[in-house]
């Protein structure tokens, strides 16, 4: 059985991993020079008033909280496992498959990774339609679950 003591320590760790990443992915999204990657295609296309720089700060700010939801996702994880182990709930089943879904979300949805893997930061590709699916499954997991 975990004790108070380890439960806080376990949050301890995950809330200074996930400031930890949040403090990397912004050095990651805010490079010295905008000259390359997701920066240089939005910069000066004519997007129309009020748009200037806006999409920097979005994919910016969509970097660091897909960043740190997906550390907090994977602690929330880690103890939804560890829940499951001592108790062996149908609920816990579903709090983990949406909890995986969530995560498969945050990793998903993270410009850093559409930038990494080719794709130029709006969206385009599968990832335009993966984190929809990924929580359509757990939606229908947990429905299904909640009927039993």
């Amino acid at each position: 059985m975990m004790t108070r003591m380890d439960r806080n320590q376990r949050i301890a760790i995950i809330v200074v991993a996930a400031i930890a990443v949040g403090v990397i992915s912004l050095q990651l999204a805010a490079p010295p020079q905008y000259t390359e990657g997701i920066w240089t295609p939005r910069r000066g296309m004519g997007m129309g008033p009020g748009m200037h720089g806006d999409l920097e700060v979005y994919y910016t700010a969509k970097i660091l909280l897909s960043s740190v939801n997906a550390v907090l996702l994977l602690g929330l994880l880690v103890i939804y496992v560890d829940i499951f182990n001592q108790v062996r709930s149908e609920f816990t089943v579903g709090l983990i498959a949406l909890n995986v879904a969530l995560l498969l979300y945050a990793i998903t949805s993270n410009p850093l990774i559409h930038r990494w893997l080719g794709f130029m930061g709006s969206g385009l590709g599968p990832f335009a339609m993966l984190p929809d699916l990924f929580t359509l499954i757990a939606s229908a997991m947990l429905l299904y679950l909640s009927q039993k």
